[in-house]
């Protein structure tokens, strides 16, 4: 999904509602730019001293030994009285990848458990590199086929095993790769793209065989006055900046309400006062990785696009749209404050590369790009409501569990369960954006895709993953899920959830037709889609970690279906029963991981 990530050592304090997972307001250090509550935070302090405290006194349960020091990055203080205190580590002061574990404590400050990425000591052989850092970045740079930065020392505690290493980015004109290089061998230990791919390099492929091209229809008049945003400030303000009404005429959702900025009278520019901030920007076909370099979108009548491509601004109108909508959904429904929880704007920038046919989350510049399309096999740029809503969703998963891919093929694809997991939640939030925004023009569905105008009127689809030949996407777990590629694996977790919400068999919802099959049949009633995504929420944010598997998940979303239900409920019974008819058992447990 993304490169293995150190993140600024911050602490984040949320209060939970028991209805959804996440609430109140988030604080954070004094590097995230979040005014923080001098009570709150030393209630965070308390919170984290006894968490660290636990970590090294349960040291045999949680893995920590002498050399380690744990950073908090999120504080979660539940309404029952949980505290969940995730941690990314350090091993004589460097990064250590695959590290992160999220300790537990009850109301007292009491240690009741560890959720754990690394199953073994982090500590390598050697702590003494044979090679430079000079030798690293050119090892880097010939196996990644770009310019390498600088090295750093990190520990490597990925796939079962630690070493010393070198991470190092590398890049071209068009993208860029976290390679780790291990500090005595020289082999490379992972090649990973730094950023997401809505469309996959194995997808392209598979469309490039079929000779599909993807022309899907733009212009679609009006929707409905539900499109519009909530909370838009007023217009004809004495004082500037302020918020305004203004009107987006995009490409795939309609004509909507946007909020912007008016700057002075009669001048305005696309971006939200209200939502941080957020805002929308011209990359001009550069392949810039600076959203400050990206060119401010104004004009003088508040309305943006026609509907049409024949104006640059109309790819502009969409993403805007589709990214409010997923900061709405997220704190309507989570009280999540942004991307990253921390009251910081969403950014995007349209027109981006050169003939680019895809859409990306990009760490390196914590923002969404959109391509225009390649002009040949994909006509138009991928702004659609649903792939904004997948691919913002892959910036909260890095901000909370950080799912990592197992290993990455010489194509740039990607496998193993944890980024099969990533993709999932993806498609799983991205659809409840679709839900949450109620477009007209964008039916609410559990289909992902469905507006880019291909042959078999979707990308993928949770209830019947299978039905999506493109990818191959599966629909149960077994040994060789392992193997496969991240989407395609993504439809296991996809159908238990999809079963969890609305259950197995026939249904049709909002003139969308579903049939969701199960293994051995197992019938499952559903415990709706509020409850459902409340439970998987709550699973990512505390009991998710960057190696979680689908049988971790399993426990993870049990333990969530406990904390706001209780173990007895139907709701509790509804998740075990779910993954089941998805052949995720704790009777098939893997032994031993990869």
């Amino acid at each position: 999904m993304r490169r293995p990530h150190i993140r600024t050592v911050a602490v984040a304090v949320a209060v939970a509602t028991a209805a959804t997972g996440l609430a109140g307001t988030a604080f954070a250090g004094p590097s995230t730019g979040v005014e923080r509550s001098a009570a709150s935070a030393t209630n965070a302090t308390l919170v984290v001293e006894a968490a660290r405290t636990a970590a090294f006194a349960h040291a045999s349960a949680t893995g920590v030994s002498k050399g380690d020091a744990l950073h908090a990055q999120d504080v979660l203080i539940d309404p029952e009285g949980a505290r969940h205190v995730r941690f990314v580590r350090t091993h004589n002061d460097l990064p250590v990848l695959g590290g992160d574990l999220i300790v537990h404590l009850d109301r007292g400050l009491g240690y009741t458990g560890v959720t754990r990425a690394a199953d073994h000591a982090v500590k390598p052989a050697t702590a003494k590199a044979q090679l430079t850092a000079d030798q690293a970045a050119a090892k880097a740079a010939k196996a990644a086929k770009g310019d390498a930065g600088s090295a750093q020392l990190v520990v490597d505690a990925r796939d079962g095993a630690s070493a010393l290493a070198y991470q190092v980015t590398v890049t071209d004109q068009d993208n860029s790769r976290t390679v780790v290089v291990d500090a005595v061998t020289g082999k490379v230990r992972s090649n990973t793209p730094t950023r997401d791919e809505f469309l996959s390099p194995k997808l392209l492929d598979a469309l490039r065989e079929r000779g599909e091209t993807l022309d899907p229809a733009t212009g679609a008049g009006s929707a409905s006055g539900a499109s519009g945003l909530v909370g838009s400030g007023a217009t004809g303000a004495a004082a500037y900046p302020s918020a305004a009404k203004g009107t987006g005429k995009t490409l795939f959702v309609g004509t909507v309400g946007l909020t912007t900025t008016q700057t002075s009278r009669g001048h305005y520019q696309l971006k939200d006062p209200n939502r941080y901030g957020t805002e929308t920007r011209d990359a001009k076909n550069s392949y810039t990785e600076k959203f400050s370099a990206g060119t401010k979108l104004t004009n003088t009548t508040n309305v943006w696009g026609n509907g049409k491509t024949t104006s640059r601004v109309s790819a502009a109108a969409d993403a805007q749209y589709g990214i409010t909508k997923t900061l709405d959904f997220y704190k309507s429904t989570f009280k999540r404050k942004g991307i990253a929880n921390n009251s910081k704007p969403a950014q995007a920038m349209v027109h981006w590369g050169k003939k680019v046919a895809n859409a990306f989350w990009d760490p390196t510049c914590n923002c969404m790009l959109y391509g225009d399309g390649d002009g040949d096999m994909f006509k138009k740029p991928l702004v659609v409501l649903d792939v904004t809503g997948h691919e913002l969703t892959h910036g909260v998963v890095e901000a909370t569990a950080n799912l990592q891919p197992t290993f990455v093929d010489s194509d740039g694809n990607q496998y193993g369960e944890p980024g099969s997991l990533n993709e999932s939640l993806a498609d799983i939030f991205g659809s409840n954006v679709e839900f949450y925004a109620k477009n007209t023009k964008d039916t609410p569905d559990y289909l992902i895709g469905e507006k880019l105008g291909l042959s078999q009127k979707f990308l993928r689809r949770l209830d019947h993953p299978s039905l999506d030949k493109l990818e191959g996407t599966i629909d149960y777990w077994s040994s060789d899920t392992y193997y496969t590629e991240v989407h395609a694996g993504s439809g296991v977790s996809s159908h238990a959830y999809y079963l969890l919400a609305e259950g197995s068999g026939k249904k049709t919802i909002n003139g969308v037709n579903y049939n969701s099959p199960t293994y051995h049949n197992i019938a499952v009633k559903g415990i709706g889609r509020t409850k459902a995504t409340a439970i998987y929420y709550r699973a990512l944010t505390r009991y998710m970690v960057s190696t979680t598997d689908f049988h971790q998940a399993r426990i993870a979303t049990l333990k969530a279906a406990k904390d706001l239900y209780g173990a007895n409920s139907t709701e509790y019974k509804t998740v075990d029963k779910s993954w089941a008819a998805v052949n995720v058992t704790a009777a098939n447990t893997p032994s031993a991981k990869h």
